[in-house]
């Protein structure tokens, strides 16, 4: 990997190790709380699948299950093809880092489907809500003590974080009470690929913050995300604005879910994802 290369490259960069094995780094420009930004972990993740040699067709479905957070210094991804079909192929992937004492230690199990895409009939049933596009929009930039937010570009349209932490239920309607729209793209801009799309479908804030409206501890232990577009329409995004949509369905015993979907801004749907969410009150 280049110097000049950018920064969400830099931050995925895998070195294959053979068997099945790809070295990795983390990166101080993705970093969150405790540990790197959960969606460029994943993204890496998913980077050893696309990279390996053995890989066939594209990425259709990506699952990961944060076990640990990954400390600052080296990693392993291990990506193994568990079966290859006539147009499928179906790979376990985990990343694994020494712990304090020297021994491997499991920080992310997961795994991937890719496939070889056929011309078919498709139509979206999910179709891209009315918004205004991002350039008519004027609000306030997205301030976080955290790193990896620098790294993109957003325009809050609905959803944002609350303005007073005051522990208040949301009295919204329960269809509204959790929504986020937002337009949202990689910083400086990128042309968007199947990994920067991953990490796109984890930019959204834990749905407890607004429902609850109290800062608790909370972080993402399992997320899906399903691929809904080509290379194709890739292209067509290029490096502009993907407008993505998040809410909650339920929250209870220390867990609430989240969905989302993630357009271009010509309405093309090109992801949705799903996410279990850890908080502690």
């Amino acid at each position: 990997m280049t110097a000049t290369a950018h920064v969400f490259d830099q931050a995925i960069a895998l070195n294959a190790l053979g068997d099945d094995r790809f070295e990795g780094h983390t990166s101080d420009a993705y970093w969150n709380m405790v540990g790197p930004f959960g969606g460029v972990t994943a993204a890496t993740a998913l980077h050893a699948v696309l990279q390996h040699p053995a890989r066939l067709g594209q990425p259709v479905a990506l699952t990961v299950n944060y076990a640990a957070a990954l400390a600052k210094g080296r990693f392993v991804v291990v990506a193994r093809a568990a079966r290859t079909n006539r147009s499928t192929q179906h790979w376990s992937i985990e990343i694994r880092q020494d712990d304090a004492q020297g021994v491997p230690a499991v920080v992310l199990t997961g795994s991937v489907v890719t496939a070889v895409r056929r011309e078919t009939w498709g139509i979206d049933d999910t179709p891209m809500p009315a918004v205004p596009a991002p350039d008519a929009v004027q609000g306030p930039p997205w301030i976080s003590p955290v790193e990896w937010i620098q790294r993109y570009e957003v325009v809050q349209l609905d959803g944002a974080l609350p303005q007073h932490w005051d522990g208040a239920v949301s009295g919204a309607d329960a269809a509204q009470a959790s929504l986020s729209r937002l337009w949202m793209r990689d910083a400086p801009p990128r042309p968007l690929d199947h990994c920067a799309l991953t990490a796109l479908a984890d930019v959204f804030y834990p749905r407890i913050f607004l429902r609850r409206r109290r800062r608790v501890p909370a972080g993402t232990v399992s997320m899906t995300v399903y691929f809904h577009a080509d290379q194709d329409a890739m292209r067509a995004t290029a490096d502009g604005y993907v407008l993505g949509q998040a809410r909650a369905h339920g929250f209870g015993a220390g867990f609430h879910d989240q969905s989302a979907c993630l357009w271009n801004a010509a309405g093309r749907l090109l992801a949705t994802s799903v996410q279990m969410v850890y908080y502690k009150e």
